[in-house]
C-alpha cells in the first residue's frame, strides 16, 4: 500500500456545519442571548456561542465540554466566522446560569436541597415553540418521572437504590422534555413532588402548552400531588399504591372481564376510588393475573397479581386505560438518551445546582436534535426521525468536507454522493 501526504486541511466532521448554520437560522442563537442577556461587554463570547459549541461537541459525537480542546474544537474552528469558546469559557458560562439551591423539609423534619432553574426552564420551552416541536393552544400529554442519576459528585447523596447520585424530577412531552428540576438523591421521590408539579404546569401554561392528559408511575400517587394534576389536566393516569382499603375493595368485585394484553390473559374491573376522595368521580381500574406461585397475597388472600391505575376517564374502556398508561416506556426512553447521548452519564461539575444547569441546557441540545433530525432523516434514507445519536453521527455527520474561499464567499467541499445538497437549513 503505497501512502501520499497531503498537507490540505480536510475535516473528516464536515457534517457539523449543517448543524452550525441550523442553529443559527432557526433563530435559537438569537433566541438564547434575547432571554438570557448579553454577557459582560469584555467577553468575547456570549451564551449562543456557549449553547451552539455544546450543542456540536454532542452531535458530533463528544460526550465531554473538554471535547472542545480536541479534534472536534480544532474542526469547528475551521468554520468560517464561527466561535468556539474553551472549555474554561464554557464553564464559566454555565456557573453564570447557576442559580442557588432551595431547600424544603419532608414531614419527617428532613431538609432536601432543589435546583429551580425557571429561567432556563422558560427558555427551553421558547426554543420548543420556535423550532414548532410544540405549538401554543395544542393540547398535549404529558408524562413525569423521577430517575436516578449515579454519581460519586462532591454533594451526591445516597439513593433508593443504595447507589450515589442525584434523582432529578423531568417532565416530558413525547419525547421532549420540557422541565427539569434537580434534587437531592436520597430525597423520597414524593418529597415537594406537588410543587414541582405545580411549577412545570404553570410555566407551560405560561407559554399557552396546554395539558390534555398526564400519566405518572406510582411515585405519584398521593392525595397533594393528584390534587395538582387533576387541577392541570384535563385526564390524569396515575398508578395506584397496594393498600388496605383499595383492596377491600378490589374483594368486592365480582364481575370481572377478560382481556388479552402481550399475548397473555388478563381480568378486568372498574371500581369508583374511595382511598382519599369520597365526593370526586375518580375511577380505579383493576388489572390481575393468575401467579404460578402458590404463595397466598397478604392483602387479598389469593394468588393472584393486580395492578391498578387511578383515573378520572371514565370514558375508556379497562383494555384502553391500561394500554395508554403502559405506552409510559416511550417516554422513560427518554432518560435512556440523555443519559447515554448527551451527558447526564458524566456530569461535569461537583455540585447539584451547576448540574442542574448542565442538565437544562444538554435538554435543549437533546430536543434541537430532535428537530433536526426530522430535516435530514426526511432527505436520508438510511436516517429516521427515532435514530439515536450514534447512528446519526456515522450517517450524516462523518463526510469528508473543506471550506475554500472562491468568488468573495465560503463555499463547502463535500466528498460525498449523499444528499447534503437537498438539506435546507
Amino acid at each position: 500500500m503505497k501512502v501520499i501526504k497531503s498537507n490540505k486541511t480536510i475535516s473528516p466532521f464536515a457534517g457539523i456545519s449543517f448543524v452550525n448554520e441550523s442553529f443559527k437560522t432557526s433563530g435559537i442563537s438569537d433566541l438564547i442571548d434575547s432571554t438570557l442577556g448579553k454577557r459582560v461587554k469584555t467577553v468575547g463570547y456570549q451564551y449562543s456561542d456557549i449553547f451552539k459549541s455544546l450543542t456540536s461537541v454532542f452531535m458530533s459525537g463528544g460526550d465531554a465540554i473538554e471535547d472542545l480542546n480536541t479534534c472536534f474544537g480544532k474542526y469547528l474552528k475551521e468554520i468560517p466566522n464561527n466561535k468556539v469558546p474553551s472549555p474554561t469559557t464554557v464553564i464559566r458560562g454555565v456557573n453564570e446560569l447557576t442559580v442557588k439551591n432551595r431547600r424544603f423539609t419532608s414531614k419527617s423534619g428532613i431538609a432536601y436541597n432543589f435546583n429551580i432553574n425557571t429561567n432556563l426552564n422558560r427558555l427551553n420551552l421558547k426554543s420548543l415553540l420556535l423550532t414548532k416541536q410544540l405549538e401554543k393552544g395544542n393540547l398535549y400529554d404529558f408524562d413525569y418521572d423521577n430517575q436516578i442519576i449515579e454519581n460519586s459528585n462532591h454533594d451526591a447523596k445516597t439513593t433508593y437504590k443504595k447507589s450515589k447520585g442525584y434523582l432529578p424530577g423531568v417532565a416530558t412531552i413525547g419525547d421532549k422534555v420540557v422541565y427539569i428540576e434537580n434534587r437531592d438523591g436520597n430525597a423520597n421521590v414524593k418529597v415537594e413532588q406537588a410543587g414541582t408539579l405545580k411549577r412545570a404546569y404553570q410555566l407551560l401554561e405560561s407559554e399557552a402548552i396546554k395539558i390534555n392528559r398526564s400519566r405518572m408511575d406510582a411515585g405519584s400517587y398521593s392525595k397533594e400531588i393528584i390534587d395538582v394534576v387533576d387541577k392541570n389536566s384535563q385526564l390524569f393516569y396515575i398508578r395506584a399504591n397496594k393498600s388496605t382499603t383499595v383492596f377491600e375493595q378490589v374483594k368486592a368485585v365480582e364481575n370481572w372481564q377478560e382481556i388479552e394484553l402481550n399475548h397473555k390473559k388478563h381480568e378486568v374491573a372498574s371500581i369508583k376510588f374511595k382511598q382519599f376522595y369520597q365526593e370526586r368521580n375518580y375511577r380505579l381500574v383493576i388489572m390481575r393475573e393468575k401467579t404460578n406461585s402458590a404463595q397466598i397475597d397478604l392483602f387479598t388472600q389469593d394468588s393472584m397479581k393486580y395492578r391498578a391505575i387511578l383515573t378520572n376517564d371514565w370514558d375508556s374502556c379497562e383494555q384502553e386505560v391500561i394500554e395508554y398508561y403502559n405506552q409510559r416506556g416511550r417516554s422513560e426512553k427518554v432518560f435512556d438518551v440523555m443519559n447515554n447521548d448527551f451527558g447526564w452519564k458524566r456530569l461535569p461539575f461537583s455540585f447539584l445546582d451547576q448540574n442542574g444547569t448542565f442538565m437544562i441546557i444538554t435538554a435543549m441540545i437533546k430536543n434541537f436534535y430532535t428537530y433536526f433530525i426530522n430535516i435530514v432523516s426526511a432527505k436520508f434514507e438510511d436516517l429516521e426521525p427515532t435514530s439515536r445519536l450514534k447512528r446519526f453521527v456515522f450517517k450524516f455527520i462523518t463526510v469528508a468536507g473543506q471550506w475554500i474561499y472562491e468568488g468573495r464567499q465560503y463555499k463547502l467541499r463535500l466528498y460525498s454522493n449523499k444528499p447534503y445538497f437537498d438539506i435546507k437549513v
